[in-house]
């Protein structure tokens, strides 16, 4: 009989998350109710929103209890079936369990169709890091053509898609990241302006350099000390889109204050946060585009992979450590999946 590993919430993380704060627990494989197929996961998705998640307390994703099962965007293949317009062999991506196996009600899932490309980019730039970055250049920022916008966290899943989507609307694009590595990537591989090292560059000072003619769109991905650095550049009716703020998930007690809110007063510049979800009934539009920018080479993306379910902890906490570039994904291998 085929057994079912998945994690649970052990505890809530004080600080960083650790190998305490999970537990992989073996059960039976679960048992697909009407119109409810079985999926076998094939990759999911670590994501810093998930940080949030382990906290109690008021949060725009409901939080889990201590012993819950996490959850995330999963690709998988259907391996049993009592729903219509799916069959067994179906790859499927949808919000599921860190399980080698789960449940779920059809109507939540959508098919897989990536071309050529290995169904993994569904949880990447095919996927709600692409839909992202899309909504919130297009639609948040809206930049015009010769605009300069600045991305943090630009060698991330949504940073790195965001910088070149502003690309293609005829902007200068300046990255901020945390190695030589990552800017070499951002620069080199993806075609932004100008990159900032955040580790060994004081940003603000950097910023003067990189972009000598002010912020016109800053996507922040990452808050605190970063994004006080680029207020500090903000053009008059700059935009700048919260997208995240992963500077600060780890921190029990977050500085409050009206930080640099005065910037904004002498900027007339306007800040907006949002939501992928928001944009649901769009997400077709943003798949359909991404897919062909990603076909056209106009966008390039990278995917840092993890193998085997039991390395998903590791692979999330890798997230705010920097280790990543591009998509953190986690291949889930057992001795039934030799893909």
């Amino acid at each position: 009989m085929a057994t079912n590993r998945q994690f649970v919430l052990a505890q809530r993380p004080d600080g960083v998350p650790d190998d305490e704060d999970f537990d992989l627990v073996e059960g039976d494989v679960p048992e697909p109710g009407p119109r409810e197929v079985l999926v076998r996961t094939r990759y999911l998705s670590v994501d810093p929103y998930m940080r949030d998640r382990m906290r109690e307390g008021e949060s725009y994703a409901e939080p889990w209890d201590v012993g819950d099962v996490l959850r995330g965007a999963v690709v998988g293949d259907v391996v049993e079936s009592n729903h219509p317009d799916y069959d067994e062999g179906d790859t499927v991506t949808g919000n599921l369990a860190w399980a080698d196996y789960a449940v779920a009600d059809a109507d939540n899932l959508v098919a897989v169709e990536t071309g050529e490309l290995r169904e993994s980019v569904a949880l990447g730039v095919l996927g709600m890091p692409g839909r992202t970055a899309y909504f919130g250049v297009t639609d948040v920022l809206d930049p015009d053509p010769g605009d300069t916008v600045v991305v943090s966290a630009a060698a991330g899943a949504v940073g790195s898609v965001v910088g070149q989507i502003a690309k293609l609307n005829g902007c200068r694009v300046v990255g901020i990241a945390g190695s030589d590595a990552k800017i070499e990537y951002i620069t080199d591989e993806l075609g932004f302006d100008a990159g900032i090292n955040y580790s060994d560059r004081n940003v603000a000072e950097a910023l003067a350099e990189a972009a000598p003619d002010g912020v016109d769109g800053y996507f922040d991905n990452v808050g605190g000390d970063i994004t006080d650095a680029v207020f500090e550049h903000l053009n008059v009716r700059a935009s700048v889109a919260v997208c995240g703020q992963i500077a600060l998930y780890n921190e029990e007690d977050v500085t409050m204050g009206p930080r640099k809110l005065p910037t904004l007063v002498e900027t007339r510049a306007s800040v907006e946060g949002f939501l992928v979800g928001d944009y649901a009934p769009r997400f077709e539009e943003a798949s359909r585009r991404l897919a062909q920018w990603v076909q056209n080479g106009d966008i390039e993306f990278r995917e840092t992979v993890a193998d085997g379910l039991e390395n998903a902890p590791d692979a999330f906490v890798g997230l705010f450590e920097g280790e990543n570039i591009g998509k953190q994904v986690v291949r889930v291998e057992s001795e039934f999946d030799s893909s």
